[in-house]
């Protein structure tokens, strides 16, 4: 397909997903970097083996997966014209997106009350890539939350019609995005020892 074809809007849709596109994999590529150096530290003489994670990391996996079916029927409400249910459910999105994080920083209170620390004399490498790779996604997350924002007083305003879904679609990709890493990473931390 020849990207220079099509009309103005089509060129428009394009461009914006191309550009959302080069930002992810930029950021696996960041992910992948201090995953790969989480690999080689866990060859180290100090390396804790049997560091648990926080019980409130899985219950958070659970609240964002399911966040991610509230975005893919917040866009299916709207590619039936339901504009009511489509917004319901984006908030509710935002509402698990919320709830996301702070189980998040209640993961690390948990971590912190177990005497894992990200530095200092009673830290080890493996805390601290935890904290590190936990901590950046949750940064990923409030951008991600920002966006559902936008997309959500978009929706409010009316401009999203089931002919007309592109910031609605680019905001589930990237949403779905951080999903998926979150559980790439969870995994890893809980199967790579």
């Amino acid at each position: 397909m020849d990207l220079t074809q099509g009309t103005a809007q089509q060129k428009n849709s394009r461009a914006k997903k191309m550009m959302l596109w080069f930002g992810i994999i930029s950021l696996i590529m960041g992910f992948a970097g201090w995953t790969s150096a989480y690999i080689v530290s866990s060859k180290r003489d100090d390396w804790i083996s049997d560091l648990e994670l926080p019980q409130a990391f899985f219950i958070s996996t659970a609240i964002i997966i399911f966040s991610s079916i509230t975005y893919i029927l917040a866009k299916e409400s709207v590619k039936k014209n339901n504009q009511k249910l489509g917004t319901i459910f984006l908030l509710a999105t935002l509402a698990l997106g919320i709830s996301f994080i702070i189980l998040q920083f209640n993961g690390f209170s948990q971590m912190l009350e177990n005497r894992y620390y990200f530095t200092g004399p009673t830290s080890s490498i493996k805390m601290s890539y935890v904290f590190l790779i936990a901590a950046v996604h949750i940064v990923h997350v409030v951008a991600g939350l920002i966006s559902l924002l936008v997309v959500l007083v978009q929706q409010l305003r009316g401009k999203y019609l089931p002919n007309n879904l592109l910031g609605l679609e680019l905001g589930a990709t990237f949403w779905h995005f951080l999903d998926f890493l979150w559980v790439y990473l969870i995994l890893f931390m809980y199967f790579v020892k």
